[in-house]
């Protein structure tokens, strides 16, 4: 496969999927903004998803940390290169690109959910019903996958494409911890009372875990098990260990592929065994937010070497 194909193939699930995860972080947000504020009442949600987003540098500081003013950033603003708008143009100006190396139902999925967003009636649905606007990206990002998985070969391409997916799903669940641990952590006097219980499964609900959870751990909303569920457990279809997991096999495909193992194979292998030997006891001790820090570092060392082993030189 053609390098430059790669690339686009890699950045085009990447940018689907890190739209999803947009629309996941403010709906963390705006479930949280419905609690009343701990403390004296400085509590701000939403400059906590701003940060986690790690868009927080480029919005305006003269303007107010509000629901309206930051959903419209982190939703509409073409100067947020992660914005949920510029994410479905830059995959679609992707799949344009190399066309002929997807399947026409994919294209139908990328390219009617732009021009369904272009429409002023979802402008006005963010404005008016938010979780109703992060219910349809999470539908968009649900149809294109849908439409891959069910159309295209199980070649190199195909590779590229999971690979694009579990390095930005994994980036995902890491800073939804992180909001909810690090950005807004509560008094000490708070932790374990009504809010930060809510606070805890409110972090399920964004990644879509909630039911998954409770067929595992039933009724036990502890923060142990939460972060051990997104973090751990190989089955959660959002954890750390299973989207290493999925990167470690597919990359391992392509080893087979091309013929040849590089660097970022150890890489991969590196981080899956990191999070397949460590226990939750030792992921609190060391601190939570570290070790999600940690892990953000590798992951994103791992995106670069993948760009790096086969030639493209990433978006």
């Amino acid at each position: 496969m053609l390098s430059r194909t790669a690339d686009n193939l890699f950045w085009l699930s990447r940018y689907v999927e890190r739209a999803e995860n947009m629309a996941r972080l403010m709906e963390m947000g705006y479930r949280m903004a419905l609690m009343p504020a701990a403390g004296d009442g400085n509590r701000s949600e939403w400059a906590s998803v701003l940060s986690a987003s790690g868009c927080a540098q480029g919005y305006d500081p003269a303007m107010p940390l509000r629901q309206a003013e930051v959903a419209d950033y982190l939703i509409f603003n073409r100067d947020n290169s992660s914005s949920i708008l510029n994410c479905f143009e830059n995959a679609r100006a992707n799949a344009r690109a190399m066309r002929t190396a997807i399947t026409a139902e994919m294209w139908e999925a990328l390219n009617n959910a732009l021009m369904e967003l272009r429409r002023t009636a979802m402008h006005n649905l963010a404005k008016t019903d938010l979780p109703e606007f992060i219910d349809w990206v999470k539908r968009q990002g649900a149809l294109f996958r849908g439409a891959t998985d069910s159309t295209i070969l199980r070649n190199d391409g195909y590779d590229f494409i999971r690979l694009g997916i579990f390095i930005e799903r994994a980036d995902n669940t890491a800073r939804l911890l992180d909001v909810k641990y690090y950005v807004l952590l509560p008094e000490t006097s708070m932790v374990g009372d009504g809010v930060d219980n809510y606070q805890w499964t409110t972090v399920l609900r964004a990644a879509s875990s909630l039911r998954a959870f409770h067929w595992v751990y039933r009724d036990d909303y502890s923060p142990y098990h939460i972060a051990h569920f997104l973090i751990l457990n190989p089955f959660s279809p959002r954890s750390l260990a299973h989207c290493s997991e999925q990167i470690t096999n597919h990359l391992e495909h392509l080893a087979r592929h091309y013929g040849q193992r590089s660097p970022v194979h150890s890489l991969a292998v590196e981080t899956y065994s990191l999070l397949t030997q460590t226990r939750m006891d030792e992921i609190f001790s060391q601190g939570l937010h570290e070790f999600l820090s940690d892990f953000l570092k590798r992951n994103q060392t791992l995106s670069s070497a993948i760009a790096e082993t086969y030639y493209f030189g990433g978006q």
